[in-house]
């Protein structure tokens, strides 16, 4: 988990998920990340697991307006529910949310990361 971790660190500290916030959620899910030295990162997590991710890591509420929700609308207090319902709304397997992850995907590329296309 600590590798998903720093991977959002990445991601967040180079801007790489402005706009691509549905295939973030994607490939974190759904694909394997790996390091340049071919090391697994992850295989995909679960919605609770990167749900909690983004709460440890206080990640800005505000990107779910990329997907179309409203921050307003999910649950105020906790955040753990707030990323999980955001993550549900998503529309992780549609065809947006894979172009977006193979966005990311490339944007990475650059920075030591690699992802298994899907």
């Amino acid at each position: 988990m600590d590798g998903v971790r720093e991977f959002l660190e990445m991601l967040r500290s180079k801007n790489l998920v402005k706009g691509r916030f549905r295939g973030m959620l994607h490939v974190l899910i759904g694909r394997t990340i790996r390091r340049a030295d071919n090391s697994v990162v992850s295989t995909g997590i679960t919605w609770r697991e990167l749900s909690n991710l983004l709460k440890l890591l206080r990640w800005d509420k505000e990107q779910v307006r990329e997907i179309g929700l409203n921050p307003d609308a999910l649950p105020p207090r906790d955040r753990q529910r707030y990323w999980y319902t955001a993550i549900a709304q998503a529309q992780i397997t549609s065809d947006e949310a894979r172009a977006e992850g193979d966005e990311i995907a490339a944007a990475v590329a650059s920075h030591g990361y690699s992802i298994d296309p899907r």
